[in-house]
């Protein structure tokens, strides 16, 4: 990119794949014992945060995965229903069967065979690991916005603050 240096333009690179700007100036080749500091300042350059923006726009083109389809996807997650792979008499339906987003946001399925003896399996346990219910409406909340998921509190004092610590002081020293 015209106006990054080679190492600029490799931090660029770097942090796209994980947005975490100490290790991707680590990656990069900046000095380790620095990196923090020097990827906060690389992700201040405008030119930085212009060619990163065109590396992101690049992957969303390349891949279609935009946060629209992140979207819909952790909403599918969310409507999974376990009616939806079970027979009437509590078994499991054929994989087959499933709707797609079970087949595809299953986490783990487990099935052993339990014998008595010779012969056919007595009984066939199968275990199916779905996908973390309360995780996925975090991610969910975060990207609708939720202001239970906010990490930001808004601290307005307007100098009180400075104050009770003045009063505290004052009274600790024996001048109330």
């Amino acid at each position: 990119m015209r106006g990054l240096s080679t190492k600029q333009n490799q931090f660029c690179l770097e942090y796209i794949k994980d947005l975490n700007a100490t290790q991707a100036a680590i990656r990069a080749g900046y000095a380790k014992a620095s990196a923090h500091i020097q990827g906060s300042k690389l992700l201040a350059n405008p030119k930085v945060k212009k060619r990163i923006d065109e590396l992101l726009a690049e992957r969303v083109e390349r891949t279609k995965v935009d946060a629209e389809v992140v979207l819909r996807d952790l909403d599918a997650v969310r409507r999974m229903d376990v009616a939806d792979i079970m027979a009437d008499d509590g078994t499991l339906l054929p994989v087959k069967q499933w709707p797609e987003v079970w087949r595809r946001y299953i986490v783990a399925m487990d099935v052993s065979e339990i014998n008595a003896g010779e012969g056919e399996p007595v009984a066939v346990l199968k275990k199916i690991k779905i996908p973390d219910k309360l995780k996925n409406l975090e991610l969910l909340g975060k990207h609708v916005a939720v202001m239970a998921f906010k990490d930001t509190i808004d601290h307005n004092h307007k100098g009180e603050v400075r104050t009770i610590t003045r009063r505290i002081v004052d009274t600790s020293d024996g001048r109330s």
